[in-house]
């Protein structure tokens, strides 16, 4: 059976802990000898198109990276043409993209493992390397209080997920309006032991938190919205004050590119209590434990 990854609900406990452990597996096997990996690309990406062609060299295979316009989806061809041809080359497929409904059609099709790197509705691969840092850095997080403060959007959705997977307390900050609804918080209570609580004050949501997470308030596609969001946002860019309120020894977390004065202050993005290098570091440890685990490996 061919084993897609979208979503990190895709994964049970057990699961999420395999592809964690094998993050940090220093030889794993390359189970991707001899194999194309297609990388499409409709969203630009640092981290993301670094992280996975190096973690796809590391298995052994060869990355293909392409951009959106080159396969120009339901534009020159279907998703699924795309996909089906691409499935004929490759040993795996991964996609970037702007709709969640690309990737999903993408993995309903394909002959070979489909990775989401990245959707409107998820990131699964960020999660990963984000819960990877904050075991490195703050042991297990079963029972910690994990703070996403910001826009409730496809990062905070998939951290979340992991976390109540691995047993912590997620505690959300958002605006009314850039917030999970109450069917939202009641999937997400639904999924593990771990519980998720959200307020509407940044402040309130990173008392006692080991871990403090926010993301750009303006995502790749909302560049129209900015002057709105700035305003929406004022109070919840994480600054000192609010990382004093935080749990002694908390570290701060971001998925990057970050913009300093914004979301966060300068102070605390290149201060002591940021893994932020680190955790984009790690993108390439998840992924490489990420793909090694849809290829098989365990």
């Amino acid at each position: 059976m061919t084993r897609h990854f979208l979503d990190i609900t895709d994964l049970t406990v057990d699961e999420l802990g395999t592809i964690l452990d094998l993050a940090q597996r220093p030889n794993l096997a390359r189970s991707l000898a001899g194999l194309g990996v297609a990388l499409i690309f409709e969203k630009p990406s640092n981290r993301t198109r670094h992280s996975m062609e190096m973690a796809v060299v590391q298995l052994g295979g060869h990355p293909v990276y392409t951009r959106g316009e080159e396969v120009g989806l339901d534009v020159r061809e279907t998703v699924e043409d795309v996909t089906n041809v691409m499935a004929g080359y490759h040993g795996m497929l991964a996609a970037r993209v702007f709709r969640h409904d690309t990737v999903a059609r993408m993995a309903a099709v394909s002959a070979v493992p489909v990775v989401n790197m990245l959707s409107d509705w998820s990131h699964p691969l960020q999660a990963l390397a984000d819960v990877l840092t904050m075991q490195q850095v703050h042991g297990p997080i079963a029972g910690s209080t994990v703070a996403y403060v910001g826009d409730y959007n496809n990062v905070a959705r998939s951290l979340a997920e992991a976390c109540v997977l691995l047993g912590a307390e997620v505690s959300l900050g958002c605006p009314v309006g850039y917030c999970a609804d109450d069917a939202e918080l009641d999937r997400l209570n639904g999924l593990g032991v771990g519980r998720v609580r959200q307020v509407h004050r940044a402040i309130e949501a990173v008392q006692g938190a080991t871990a403090v997470h926010t993301d750009t308030w303006t995502s790749m596609g909302q560049e129209a919205e900015k002057a709105e969001r700035v305003k929406v946002f004022e109070g919840y860019t994480v600054d000192e004050a609010m990382m004093a309120a935080a749990a002694p020894g908390a570290g701060f977390y971001h998925c990057m590119p970050a913009y300093r004065g914004y979301e966060v202050a300068a102070e605390v993005m290149d201060g002591p209590q940021s893994h932020c290098i680190r955790q984009a570091h790690n993108r390439l440890h998840a992924a490489r434990g990420a793909l090694a685990f849809v290829m098989g490996e365990r």
